[in-house]
């Protein structure tokens, strides 16, 4: 049965590639992307989010005939296996993803799968040499997976949670009207690296804020967040702080528009998958979202960037978009290119090097830790329509105006990373 539903799943991707690879000239074989995800679950929206926009990302590189290559040009073709959120189905789909000849393995909504999935690549790289992969990161952004645990094997094209918290702090520090500060996460590594970086920088930038609230919670099982809204009310927090994501963030924020919360929330994942349209008019002005990009940067560009996307997929619901993993197919279609291979060591070496740039973004990865190096932007929620609001999120009737740009020189953070490398 677990076949037959992968098999069937396989179908619909390798179906919705029809438009793209029609287009294309590449005659040689695919190469394959095993894109590794909760698609099924309390965080399965999540996932399909992210194979929406990697869809989007290869059928863009199929249009332009596929990846060249010394043997004729390559399409890219998306595959999905689903790990239901689990390490251990992660590692299982790894497995499986290998035997059907993928040499590319993406992932990023969960730093515990990832680091899972980390240690699972590692080893197999150094039993089979022959069948060797390289793992793309978009998401999981635990600072440890491009410091103490880096890889030559890993690259992330996410900014990590610290580099997040100190984009944040570009707005909160400024910010007096924050006296108390309640931090609360999901209770896994990821989680535990934001409130541990938010009393860091906060103790650094702002010491007269006091922590009133300092909480992990079970990720993706709690059902009911009223109890920890009214805990955050009765706080008297001024500010939550929160690296939460999908139905997480959705619940939470949920719970505190109904006991009436009326502090600010400064999240890294707090502009879209339900967040906005479930805290609605309490959170404008006052929900703080940081990202690699925006759908309102106020640039031509940009715009027609989100356009297109929205021309691709019109649903209000499926209206999440991810800049970076639309550089990340960029970099690696580059970079099998330049390596003129798809051989993990010749496309590692040339990841190494990558820099990208796509309707005004542009970020380049530095090869001391694979830790992707682009332009940072802080949002905060307001009525669509309102000044520099011309774009909703999710068909909410809310977006997130951009208050704040960080340069990719200001937003990079030195690393701890001792990396053994290949050639």
């Amino acid at each position: 049965m677990k076949n037959e539903r992968r098999r069937v799943l396989k179908s619909l991707a390798a179906t919705l590639f029809v438009p793209a690879l029609a287009q294309a000239q590449a005659t040689g074989a695919p190469v394959k992307l095993a894109l590794i995800e909760a698609l099924s679950g309390a965080f399965a929206n999540t996932g399909e989010a992210v194979f929406r926009n990697l869809l989007w990302a290869v059928e863009r590189v199929n249009q332009r005939g596929g990846v060249k290559l010394p043997g004729g040009a390559r399409p890219l073709m998306l595959e999905r296996y689903d790990s239901k959120g689990q390490a251990e189905e992660a590692i299982s789909m790894l497995r499986s993803a290998i035997d059907d000849g993928a040499r590319f393995i993406l992932q990023g909504n969960s730093s515990a799968v990832a680091a899972a999935l980390l240690d699972a690549i590692n080893k197999h790289n150094e039993r089979e040499p022959d069948k060797r992969v390289l793992y793309l990161n978009y998401s999981a952004v635990d600072p440890a997976l491009t410091n103490e645990r880096c890889s030559f094997w890993h690259f992330r094209f996410d900014a990590h949670a610290d580099m997040r918290m100190a984009a944040l702090m570009e707005v909160l520090g400024p910010d007096k009207s924050v006296r108390n500060a309640y931090l609360i996460g999901q209770d896994y590594s990821f989680g535990q690296s934001v409130l541990r970086e938010a009393r860091r920088q906060l103790g650094a930038q702002r010491p007269d804020v006091q922590i009133v609230g300092d909480e992990l919670h079970p990720l993706g099982r709690v059902k009911d967040f009223l109890p920890y809204a009214g805990k955050i009310k009765a706080s008297g927090a001024d500010a939550v702080i929160t690296g939460n994501w999908g139905n997480d963030l959705t619940l939470m924020v949920k719970a505190a528009r109904e006991v009436g919360f009326e502090g600010k929330f400064y999240t890294f994942y707090g502009n879209a998958l339900g967040a906005p349209a479930a805290i609605g008019e309490a959170g404008l002005g006052r929900v703080v979202a940081v990202a690699d990009w925006l759908p309102n940067v106020p640039t031509a560009p940009s715009e027609a960037f989100y356009q297109s996307f929205r021309q691709r997929f019109p649903r209000p619901q499926d209206d999440y978009v991810h800049m970076r993993m639309q550089l990340l197919v960029e970099a690696l279609a580059q970079s099998i290119e330049r390596a003129a291979s798809v051989a993990a060591v010749p496309v590692a070496n040339a990841l190494e090097r990558a820099s990208v740039s796509l309707s005004g973004q542009s970020g380049r990865m530095r090869a001391a830790d694979h830790q992707f190096q682009q332009t940072l932007v802080v949002g905060v929620m307001d009525r669509q329509g309102a000044p520099g609001v011309k774009f909703d999120v999710e068909g909410s009737g809310y977006g997130f105006r951009v208050v704040r740009v960080i340069a990719p020189e200001k937003a990079e953070l030195p690393t701890s990373c001792k990396m053994q490398r290949f050639s």
